[in-house]
């Protein structure tokens, strides 16, 4: 009997811990396309430091992404990510508008890898090795851990909640405002939702906000579409 209700304390524990895992993987690649936007911008100057300015930037959304894709356990994105950074050190080196062009284009195989691989990382690979795989039957630690994580999935479905009055909101504005003005309002949030997620000691509940509120207002734009092409 005993035996059986630690193993359930345990499949209890891997399944929240799972949930805590792939939140970490998410804010990884949202990184991911903050660091892709700045290659893009790097990639469309013709001056050597410019390209470097952008390059910089780009490294350094890759640098905070470190820890995310430790505790995210995705080892085929870690290497891919650590990979980039290497490449793209050597775009800040380069002497030449060409080299330094050459490396970029490396870099954003890369990053469009990192992030097709992270947005497919349970299919391709368990987010646990062995070590972690070795449970704990000390209960109280289980349950401590429990109740941490419980507590953040309760925090987060607080903030799912509260953010479809966004959602709703920002469908109106996507439906009745102009093409170029409802375009302009949803990538200033988009853009600040990035910048906040790039901070290093933004609380878990505002790292969670940003998160969600960057992804429905990339939903928002997504809907605007190119405005160009409306009439």
């Amino acid at each position: 009997m005993k035996k059986n209700f630690f193993f359930f304390c345990a499949i209890a524990l891997l399944s929240l811990s799972s949930f805590g895992k792939n939140v970490e993987c998410e804010y990884a690649n949202s990184n991911m396309g903050y660091a892709k936007s700045q290659i893009d911008a790097a990639l469309l100057t013709q001056d050597i430091n410019q390209a470097r300015f952008y390059a910089y930037r780009a490294l350094g959304a890759l640098e905070k992404s470190k820890n995310q894709l430790n505790i995210c356990g995705c080892k085929l994105a870690k290497e891919s990510m650590l990979e980039n950074m290497e490449v793209l050190s050597l775009a800040t080196k380069s002497t030449t508008l060409e080299g330094t062009l050459s490396y970029l284009n490396k870099s954003i195989e890369l990053t469009n890898n990192t992030i097709l691989v992270l947005e497919s990382h349970e299919t391709h690979e368990s987010a646990y090795d062995n070590e972690s795989l070795s449970i704990n039957t000390n209960a109280s630690a289980n349950n401590s851990s429990s109740k941490k994580i419980t507590k953040k999935k309760d925090l987060f479905k607080t903030i799912d909640t509260s953010l479809e009055k966004y959602r709703i909101s920002l469908n109106k504005v996507v439906e009745s405002v102009n093409c170029k003005d409802a375009t302009a309002f949803a990538t200033r949030i988009f853009d600040e939702c990035e910048a906040q997620l790039l901070k290093p000691n933004i609380s878990e509940g505002s790292k969670y906000y940003n998160l969600r509120t960057k992804e429905i207002t990339q939903e928002a734009l997504n809907k605007i579409g190119n405005c160009n092409n409306k009439k």
